[in-house]
């Protein structure tokens, strides 16, 4: 089958956005006069949860004692706000070749998707701060954590990218940077290409199609370069 899609994660595929998303939580827990701070160790393993407000409740968990679940929405939706005041000061960049990629798909016709854990906000925030342009002038499909009823690595998001995109797995092509994504889209049925990123470079890719440092040209397997080039 012909690839027809190109299916994207956020954090640490389009860009390195989690040290952003870690100096958010740690802003709105001082503020809110709460004794946790995230260290980029401490970072490191509440990834291996997806979702902010699950990561608020499994170090809560951990430390024996935290804020409630109503709490700790609240905690989440000021985070939200304060990512987003973080990225539109223009200090994030995209990954090497993600920018080239998507002005290459989109010019070839292929459909362009997202299937992430983080919520809407997070995705327009780093759209407008890295593009300039909202998330659906860029893609084609989104499909965010906030809109699924499990996250990675649950397979819910790329099927629903999937459904909204109206093609089956296997004309679509998805791109990772962490185990639970490759699990989550090979779960979905999806070939995965993996391009592991500063907080998941010792993690297990076994099952990805193809896993390369970046999506530069001459990284991309020549079935996608053939996509590229009609």
């Amino acid at each position: 089958m012909s690839l027809r899609a190109l299916i994207f994660d956020v954090d640490g595929t389009l860009a390195e956005t989690e040290e952003a998303h870690r100096q958010a939580f740690n802003e709105i827990f001082a503020e809110a006069g709460l004794a946790w701070h995230w260290t980029r160790d401490d970072y490191a393993w509440l990834l291996k949860t997806t979702g902010g407000k699950e990561r608020m409740a499994r170090y809560r968990s951990e430390v024996g004692s935290g804020p409630s679940d109503t709490d700790i929405a609240a905690l989440h939706r000021a985070k939200t706000a304060r990512y987003g005041e973080i990225l539109a000061r223009g200090d994030l960049a995209l990954r090497p070749g993600v920018a080239e990629l998507v002005a290459s798909a989109r010019a070839a016709g292929l459909k362009l998707a997202v299937a992430t854990t983080t919520n809407l906000p997070n995705v327009e925030a780093l759209t407008r701060a890295c593009w300039g342009r909202a998330a659906d002038d860029v893609f084609d499909v989104i499909a965010a954590g906030d809109q699924v009823a499990a996250k990675k690595p649950a397979p819910d998001v790329f099927l629903l990218a999937l459904a909204r995109l109206g093609l089956p797995a296997g004309a679509a092509l998805a791109f990772e940077d962490s185990r639970n994504g490759l699990n989550s889209a090979r779960a979905a049925g999806l070939e995965v290409l993996v391009t592991p990123s500063a907080y998941t470079a010792d993690e297990d890719f076994a099952g990805a199609r193809w896993v390369v440092p970046d999506l530069t040209r001459v990284n991309l397997p020549p079935m996608l370069a053939a996509a590229l080039d009609g």
